[in-house]
């Protein structure tokens, strides 16, 4: 079992910064990757970023340059950092974490942190 805890949410204003926390716990080492998701009002969730256990990052092609994701294996913990963030970043964001079970994979969420970017 994984259990996924995000931190890190809030109120920002246009072109300011925050850095989203995912704690983990459980059967950690059998992740084989985590990630950032997203979902905003009205809208299905969608990729932001993820980090394999060696260390290998991928980006939603709109967020490259403004969104970093980092792991701290001695803390369990995932971040993503986001600058210059835009009212269009405004969602719900959750981490999730892949293992291997067999022949297939099992996908585990975090409850999400809400962030708003707004004047």
């Amino acid at each position: 079992q994984v259990q996924l805890v995000e931190s890190g949410g809030g109120l920002v204003q246009p072109g300011g910064s925050l850095r989203l926390s995912c704690l983990v716990s459980g059967t950690i080492f059998s992740i084989t990757a985590m990630g950032w998701y997203r979902q905003a009002p009205g809208k299905q969730r969608e990729f932001v970023a993820d980090i394999s256990s060696s260390y290998s990052t991928n980006y939603a092609d709109s967020l490259k340059g403004r969104f970093t994701i980092s792991r701290d294996n001695a803390k369990n913990t995932v971040y993503l950092q986001m600058n210059s963030l835009k009212p269009e970043d405004t969602a719900v964001y959750y981490c999730k974490a892949v293992r291997p079970s067999g022949a297939t994979v099992i996908a585990t969420w975090g409850q999400g942190t809400q962030v708003t970017v707004s004047s």
